[in-house]
């Protein structure tokens, strides 16, 4: 009996300690699951569609039929094997998919535009590398069978214009069914998808067969845009698209001095703002920004490739947004737009956090 009690009191240390070490696994692991998992789910919970005008006057139906619901994220960036650290790649990529896969489940668009720079090394890439990064988008970026996902070329997947090459465009182009001037029309929205490295304007053999290709789908849609009554010869035999001003969809940003302008929490650091932009590099060059107005008279322009969120109107009416990378290497607070739109309004669009936010922005453009 007596030994029995002293072994009982001589365990009792260990026991606690055996508790104590479950307690501490069971924290960092509820930790872990929470920072690494769930955190996401919290954030991006709190995005909420904006509302469209009209809306209220509008049933569920009605509203679904007509109301396109998107998402646009541009400058991935995924590391290539020359400049990727497994350990970053692994970080950085199981945090990018883990808030794009939480907003498809919460959010549930019908479309996602990615604007660009999906790898960091596409321009430099060899087949073996190129398609284990492309196996590695397909996975972090699935989408259901519900959702359309819609890549744009960027410089870092084909290169600066003295790099890109017709190998590397159509690399990239059969494997994201990607062509400068295609047109993707849904719930009567047209959208024009532009190869901006190719707007270089030397003449260059890519770049002359992205003009061409933006020149004809510009003349069908200003034929399309004429009253019957107000049509010429010009536009009887061209094929007639919906009668929609498009939305341009590219990486380069058109051509402004600077961030000077822009504002907002997703806005370049105020020590970079005043920076100047260097045309063709950093932004489009004038003429080629242009071309684009004059060729399209675009209701909206999305671009990438700044890694900061700008908003800027061009000839004083055609507002631009330059989306914010969705890289954490890129920035702290990389994030994502949510925009509704239907084809005959310019609707709302609302920023949406994806990790460190705990509120969602609206900003609003009007006819």
């Amino acid at each position: 009996m007596l030994s029995s009690s002293s072994t009982t009191v001589n365990n009792l240390p260990l026991k606690k300690r055996l508790c104590f070490l479950l307690k501490l696994v069971c924290f960092v692991s509820s930790v872990l699951i929470f920072c690494e998992f769930l955190i996401y789910y919290v954030v991006i919970f709190q995005c909420r569609w904006p509302e469209v005008k009209g809306g209220a006057h509008m049933s569920k139906k009605e509203t679904s039929a007509s109301v396109l619901k998107a998402i646009i994220l541009a400058d991935t960036h995924l590391l290539g094997e020359i400049k990727g650290h497994w350990l970053d790649k692994l970080r950085r990529e199981w945090q990018m998919e883990r808030s794009f896969q939480t907003a498809l489940w919460l959010l549930q668009p019908d479309i996602v535009f990615i604007l660009g720079d999906v790898f960091d090394e596409g321009k430099w890439s060899l087949p073996q590398a190129w398609a284990d990064d492309v196996r590695r988008f397909r996975k972090m970026f699935k989408c259901p069978v519900s959702t359309e996902l819609v890549v744009i070329v960027g410089n870092h997947d084909i290169g600066f214009h003295y790099e890109m090459t017709t190998y590397k465009v159509n690399r990239f182009e059969k494997v994201f069914n990607f062509t400068s001037g295609k047109l993707i029309t849904r719930k009567g929205i047209n959208f024009v998808l532009v190869n901006s490295v190719a707007m270089e304007g030397d003449g260059c053999a890519v770049c002359r067969t992205s003009e061409a290709k933006l020149v004809a789908l510009s003349h069908k849609l200003n034929c399309s845009q004429q009253k019957p009554n107000h049509s010429n010869k010009r536009c009887s035999d061209v094929e007639k698209l919906p009668a929609s001003e498009p939305i341009l969809l590219q990486h380069y940003p058109l051509y402004r001095k600077s961030d000077a302008e822009c504002s907002g929490e997703d806005s370049a650091p105020p020590g970079e703002k005043n920076i100047p932009f260097k045309e063709k590099y950093d932004v489009l060059s004038q003429e080629a920004s242009q071309k684009l107005l004059w060729w399209f008279h675009p209701r909206l322009i999305l671009s990438g490739h700044t890694h900061s969120a700008c908003e800027v109107l061009h000839a004083g009416k055609i507002p631009e947004i330059s989306v914010p990378s969705f890289s954490w290497r890129n920035r702290n607070n990389p994030s994502f737009i949510m925009p509704l739109l239907v084809q005959r309004l310019k609707s709302s669009i609302e920023w949406c956090f994806t990790h460190s936010q705990s509120v969602c922005a609206i900003v609003k453009f009007y006819e």
